[in-house]
C-alpha cells in the first residue's frame, strides 16, 4: 500500500490523535494545507478503499482512526524509495548521505549503534 503526500499527513493526524472527525482533521491541517472539508473527504474514501482508516459512527459523526500502523507504513514506504531511487541497493544509499552531510559526532554514533546492533543479530 501506497499513500500520496496528501494521505501521509492525515495519517500523521491519526497516529498522533485518533479518533478524529472529517471537521476536526480539516481544522488541524487548515493552516498547512488549506484543504476543505471536500478535500479531506476525498483523501478519507481513498484512504479507506485502501483498508488504512476505518471510522465509527458516533452520533451524527464519523469517527476516523488509523488501521494502518505508523511502522507498517514506513517500512513500505523506505522500500519503495530505496527501490526507486537506489536500485534496492542500501549500501549506495548510506554511502550518498554519508558523502552528501555534514553528521554531528552524535549522528555518527547513532548510525555506528545501528549498524552494531544490525550486526549482532546474524
Amino acid at each position: 500500500m501506497r499513500l500520496s503526500d496528501g494521505e501521509w499527513k492525515l495519517m500523521q493526524l491519526l497516529w498522533e490523535t485518533a479518533p478524529q472527525t472529517i471537521t476536526q482533521m480539516t481544522r488541524a491541517l487548515a493552516g498547512e494545507t488549506g484543504w476543505t472539508k471536500h478535500t479531506v473527504i476525498s483523501y478519507l474514501k481513498r484512504m479507506e478503499e485502501k483498508k488504512a482508516v476505518q471510522y465509527q459512527v458516533e452520533g451524527r459523526t464519523k469517527q476516523f482512526y488509523p488501521v494502518l500502523p505508523e511502522a507498517e507504513a514506513e517500512r513500505i514506504e523506505t522500500e519503495e524509495f530505496l527501490k526507486k531511487v537506489y536500485h534496492g541497493k542500501f549500501g549506495l544509499m548510506l554511502h550518498t548521505m554519508v558523502e552528501q552531510q555534514n553528521f554531528s559526532e552524535d549522528e555518527l554514533e547513532e548510525l555506528r549503534a545501528i549498524l552494531e546492533r544490525a550486526g549482532n543479530k546474524k
